[in-house]
């Protein structure tokens, strides 16, 4: 499968999603995410993940700024957080306005349920639905949701979720996951694509890559790209930055991804969505 850093999907908004995306977790707020988010677009990005828990929306708001690439050009996403959730749907409007004011934009490209709060998301959905119906938001989303959390939800809202965004990666593959998301016709969104660094220690992994010439980074992500799953590597490094978006000059053979596919362990690296408590 060719691929190019141009590559998008096209949501049930009709909108336009770029595939590679880059992640800003655990970014502190400031340079160090202004820098990075910078050194992302330097590197061909143009998919800005953020979310209001990662506290650092001034951050890359200032870095699109600065950036003077057309807003148009920039696919921006960022979430609600629990707590607003759990509040209620003046919460809910409440953090929006607040994201959209730190990021200093107009609208927000992808807005998401960050977590499944049972009892609450659904009034939360319906100002997702109203922010989306008022153009303030141009798709929207959740974050974490397992299949029972989609049907759920599903069942008593107007529009059904555009992306859902869940950690994705060669041990935890959740295939019952990409079925009930097919189903829907819902794109799913990698986060924790790359371990949180536990690559490095997969043998299989280690050894594919040096078969290609590349890193263990570029492999596992080149393997979610070939699976059609949009993927968002974090990184504060330029030159990881640039490494990480260096995936079009190779292709991963159909034993390569193989090897990948039979890495599944079921084993989260995150909180398991039914059992957390934040």
């Amino acid at each position: 499968m060719s691929l190019n850093i141009h590559d998008t999907v096209q949501l049930n908004s009709g909108r336009q999603m770029p595939m590679l995306g880059f992640g800003t977790w655990k970014l502190k707020d400031g340079p160090v995410v202004r820098d990075a988010v910078a050194a992302a677009f330097a590197a061909g990005y143009r998919h800005i993940d953020t979310a209001a828990a990662y506290e650092n929306e001034h951050g890359v708001g200032q870095a699109i700024r600065q950036s003077h690439l057309p807003r148009a050009d920039i696919f921006l996403t960022t979430k609600v957080f629990n707590d607003d959730i759990r509040k209620g749907p003046a919460a809910v409007q409440k953090a929006f306005e607040k994201s959209l004011g730190l990021l200093g934009v107009d609208y927000i490209d992808l807005y998401l349920l960050h977590w499944p709060i049972i009892g609450k998301d659904l009034e939360a959905w319906r100002v997702l639905e109203r922010l989306y119906h008022e153009g303030k938001v141009r798709s929207i989303g959740v974050s974490n949701y397992l299949p029972h959390h989609l049907d759920a939800l599903i069942a008593h809202a107007e529009i059904t979720p555009m992306v859902n965004q869940v950690e994705f990666h060669p041990y935890l593959l959740q295939p019952g996951l990409a079925d009930a998301c097919r189903k829907h016709g819902i794109v799913r969104e990698a986060w924790s694509p790359l371990m949180q660094g536990k690559i490095t220690e997969v043998p299989e992994i280690v050894e594919i890559a040096r078969q290609h010439g590349k890193t263990p980074a570029q492999i596992v992500l080149h393997w979610d790209l070939q699976h059609r799953v949009v993927t968002i590597p974090r990184s504060s490094n330029p030159k990881r930055i640039v490494e990480n978006a260096g995936l079009y000059d190779f292709e991963l053979t159909p034993g390569d991804i193989a090897i990948l596919d039979q890495l599944d362990r079921k084993q989260r690296f995150g909180p398991d969505p039914d059992n957390f408590d934040f």
